[in-house]
């Protein structure tokens, strides 16, 4: 991705976000963590340390950067993508499904942080699945609970691009961390077949106790979306997949036999390590609905 993207914060501030290749003249900017959302900063979010935003713009630049384009290359694996496979947990969708449902069940804060830690890439998914799950033991009754009083929050967008790709004959795929109980109420939404769904599965009881998740599933360990692309790209024979996501765990899926192509999508987090090696970073889903064919 060549150039610069703009944000507009508000009427009188404007931040400038560099692409890939202006990350590297960013270093004081790194300081800052990005997250969603903020007063004002509905695409950026809180900072590390405060900040005093004057009237006048903040600015980050590149003076090499004329455009927020991609490349002709990453253009034309995306237009011709037999298969686009998407994170759920800020993609799909804009919360962290295990964080609100470890807040519906009192342990919000304690199980945020370690989401964060993991899908930085910090420790192991599989470690940082286990300890989330540990603090607050969800029983089948809480989960249930949960879907019905917080349906999910679908991102901006989202629902257009899938009927787009669904349009050009593109196949779809929801590849997640996340929990399948969760999940498939998004797919419903998003009329994404269940047999699309790669993600995790909690385990119960009889009497519908907390038992902990299925260890089998590739998608509850490290590389294991990278595995489960690999998966989807064999079964199925696809010329050209592309992997959406935010996290650490969705760039492990651009690797040989996985994807062709990772995208960034930036709209609810920004994980600079993640966006930094992104071939594409898009905040809004409309960009790439406006770059197919």
């Amino acid at each position: 991705m060549a150039g610069l993207i703009n944000l507009r914060v508000n009427p009188n501030l404007t931040c400038r976000v560099p692409s890939r290749q202006a990350f590297r003249t960013l270093q004081a900017f790194s300081q800052f963590s990005i997250k969603y959302p903020v007063a004002y900063f509905t695409s950026i979010g809180p900072l590390k340390k405060p900040l005093l935003l004057v009237q006048a713009a903040l600015e980050v630049t590149s003076t090499s950067m004329d455009t927020s384009l991609p490349s002709g290359d990453v253009l034309r694996v995306w237009q011709s993508a037999d298969a686009v496979c998407f994170d759920v947990d800020s993609t799909v969708c804009l919360d962290e499904g295990i964080d609100e449902l470890a807040d519906f069940c009192g342990a919000g804060q304690a199980v945020a942080e370690w989401t964060t830690r993991a899908m930085n890439g910090a420790i192991p998914f599989e470690e940082a699945l286990a300890a989330r799950l540990s603090l607050f033991k969800p029983s089948l009754s809480q989960v249930q609970d949960f879907l019905e009083k917080r349906p999910p929050r679908i991102s901006p967008g989202i629902a257009e691009l899938i009927t787009k790709l669904k349009e050009n004959g593109t196949n779809v795929y929801l590849v997640s961390g996340g929990f399948r109980q969760m999940i498939e109420p998004v797919a419903s939404i998003l009329g994404i077949p269940f047999e699309n769904i790669f993600a995790n599965n909690l385990l119960f009881g009889d009497s519908g106790e907390f038992l902990g998740f299925d260890a089998s599933e590739p998608t509850s360990r490290s590389g294991g979306k990278a595995s489960a692309v690999q998966q989807i790209r064999e079964a199925h024979q696809y010329k050209t997949l592309v992997m959406i996501g935010d996290g650490a765990t969705d760039l492990e899926a651009r690797k040989p036999g996985g994807a062709d192509l990772f995208i960034c999508y930036a709209g609810v987090q920004m994980r600079e390590a993640v966006a930094r090696e992104a071939d594409w970073i898009v905040f809004n889903f409309k960009e790439l609905v406006n770059n197919l064919p």
